[in-house]
């Protein structure tokens, strides 16, 4: 975490800050939470949504609440009397605004704000903490008594993360004519096979899974027991997890690694001598095996288990 520069005193900022500084993880459990957040309001599982834009109008109100909710959940925050948090005994109050124009109703006025700012489309999120000050704050003429930060108030904000990595909702990173492609099929399935043919290289996502099969147990659409791994294996595609042995793979073919959740596809081809010098997997049979080339011919992939097993037994 990022020691802001004060530009005023405020010692139970500073108390909060510090407790945040101190609390395991917190960087990434806190855009997981953001991500939940994002992966909740767009239910892709049930309607196929993964655009912001496609959300309803009271749905973009709601997204505030429910990133004040999972943030609570994520860390145990304490409620506070007045306020949403209470952190290092401090009374906090969590704002979030997609564009930045952080609402600040009465009750509020003069206390500490936790403000968050998150975009699917960038996949990047900020978080800071600012002491909501009379002169911080732009007055209108609404009857319920909110204010937004003026330009002074918001730089003023002690961030303690600007604009770090969102994890990615890759249907939005995607050439549309891909993004087609993958929503043509008739079938979950065969909509899950065209997202690991377009989408190689790249870590999914459980949520992305889920809003292009419309599954709610979206991973039996890649285990190979009649998944991805299965249909795509004669098209030499691998679809590899945060197992031990697929992540060894992983750390051999220099891919992206997923967690818990999360699978990275590629395909591949024996290695052959135009493949010099590229990331190499030997199995134990001493066949090796590198991230194919667009021009490679077709190839299909062995048993990806059975790689891992034999990978796993030459290590020993």
């Amino acid at each position: 975490m990022t020691t802001p520069m004060f530009q005023d005193t405020d010692s139970k900022l500073a108390a909060v800050q510090a407790e945040l500084a101190q609390t395991a993880s917190f960087k990434e459990r806190a855009a997981g939470a953001i991500r939940r957040t994002f992966d909740m309001l767009l239910d892709g599982v049930n309607t196929g949504r993964y655009r912001w834009e496609q959300l309803y109008k009271t749905e973009k109100t709601h997204f505030g609440t429910l990133v004040e909710i999972n943030l609570q959940r994520e860390f145990d925050f304490p409620g506070g009397e007045k306020l949403d948090y209470s952190i290092a005994g401090v009374e906090v109050d969590c704002k979030y605004s997609y564009s930045e124009s952080w609402m600040i109703p009465p009750e509020a006025h003069g206390e500490l704000c936790m403000v968050v700012a998150a975009s699917d489309q960038e996949s990047t999120w900020s978080l800071g903490l600012v002491r909501a000050r009379a002169e911080y704050l732009n007055f209108g003429r609404n009857r319920d008594g909110k204010a937004t930060l003026s330009a002074e108030g918001r730089a003023n904000i002690h961030w303690l993360y600007r604009d770090s990595k969102l994890p990615e909702n890759i249907l939005l990173h995607l050439p549309q004519t891909d993004v087609d492609a993958i929503f043509a099929p008739k079938t979950g399935q065969q909509k899950v096979n065209e997202l690991f043919r377009r989408a190689q290289g790249r870590i999914v996502r459980r949520a992305v899974i889920a809003t292009v099969a419309k599954q709610l147990d979206p991973m039996r659409r890649v285990r190979r027991g009649g998944g991805s791994r299965r249909d795509l294996q004669k098209e030499g595609i691998v679809i590899l997890g945060h197992y031990a042995g697929h992540q060894r793979v992983v750390a051999a073919l220099d891919l992206p690694q997923p967690r818990n959740g999360e699978v990275v596809g590629t395909r591949i081809v024996q290695k052959k001598s135009h493949h010099s010098g590229r990331s190499t997997f030997t199995a134990a049979d001493g066949k090796q095996y590198v991230v194919a080339l667009q021009d490679d011919p077709v190839e299909p992939a062995p048993d990806i288990d059975h790689i891992t097993n034999e990978a796993k037994a030459s290590q020993a």
